[in-house]
């Protein structure tokens, strides 16, 4: 950390408020962002997906559970690892507390991944997870909404990836996905979010940044665990590609 000025009350309360004009209008700047993403088109969808569920079979309109509104956590699941990633682990603790508030609110909150869901279901319980996690293994939900890739698509070199071509690629990335229900049972989609697009429901970083030393990390979330590993200090992750552990070869059912 930077070594810094020490000053005088006064000349701290004159610092502190020449930066809140800048913190007022990006809250002002964030404000008009949000109302311009309310009134973005939809798309309505018109094919049918089915997931796993433990309740059994359902369709994205039934994952709406009596709402009119539905938020998708496209949870990437780390095949190599067989458990999930440490970034969608850390954004699925902060939704956790949500929960209760977003369903109170017309807006139901499902987690999707493309993933067994024996395994789903044995993570969740090690992370002591309330919020419904449904399987859309072998269905074409996570590649339609490009946060699953097939190995044809990684041996091109480039993925399609939070709109852009990238060569950022790996099989399962992270996103969130918003979807609306009509009264007569239309589904619509209506926004969707990727990479660090995903950060503002992430309240540690906001916490962090208000702090001297901030973030602190040399690579984008380096300083992650999932929270039931920060004993292990010998190990460092970071956001999806690269945690320092022992992979372990694992093949794709869809694949095989």
């Amino acid at each position: 950390m930077q070594p810094h000025k020490i000053v005088s009350r006064d000349e701290w309360i004159a610092a502190r408020k020449s930066h809140l004009v800048g913190e007022k209008e990006l809250t002002r700047l964030r404000d008009k962002l949000s109302a311009e993403r309310r009134a973005l088109p939809w798309v309505e969808v018109d094919k049918e997906y089915v997931f796993d569920t433990a309740e059994g079979k359902k369709t994205l309109a039934d994952l709406f559970d009596g709402r009119s509104q539905l938020i998708i956590h496209h949870f990437m699941w780390r095949w190599d690892l067989g458990q999930g990633c440490v970034s969608c682990s850390f954004e699925a603790d902060h939704a956790e507390g949500a929960i209760v508030h977003l369903e109170n609110h017309d807006v139901s909150y499902v987690r999707v991944s493309r993933a067994p869901l024996a395994e789903l279901e044995a993570y969740k319980k090690r992370m002591g997870w309330r919020a419904k996690w449904v399987s859309s293994y072998c269905s074409d939900f996570n590649y339609d909404y490009h946060v699953s890739f097939t190995k044809d698509d990684l041996a091109k070199g480039k993925i399609y990836y939070n709109y852009r071509m990238t060569e950022d690629g790996f099989d399962e990335l992270p996103g969130l996905s918003v979807f609306y229900k009509d009264e007569v049972g239309h589904v619509f989609h209506t926004y969707s979010s990727y990479a660090r697009g995903n950060e503002e429901v992430i309240g540690a970083f906001i916490y962090l940044d208000i702090t001297p030393k901030g973030r602190n990390e040399t690579e984008i979330m380096d300083w992650v665990r999932r929270h039931d590993e920060y004993e292990d200090v010998g190990r460092r992750q970071s956001c999806c590609g690269s945690e320092r552990t022992q992979d372990v070869e694992r093949i794709h059912p869809c694949e095989e």
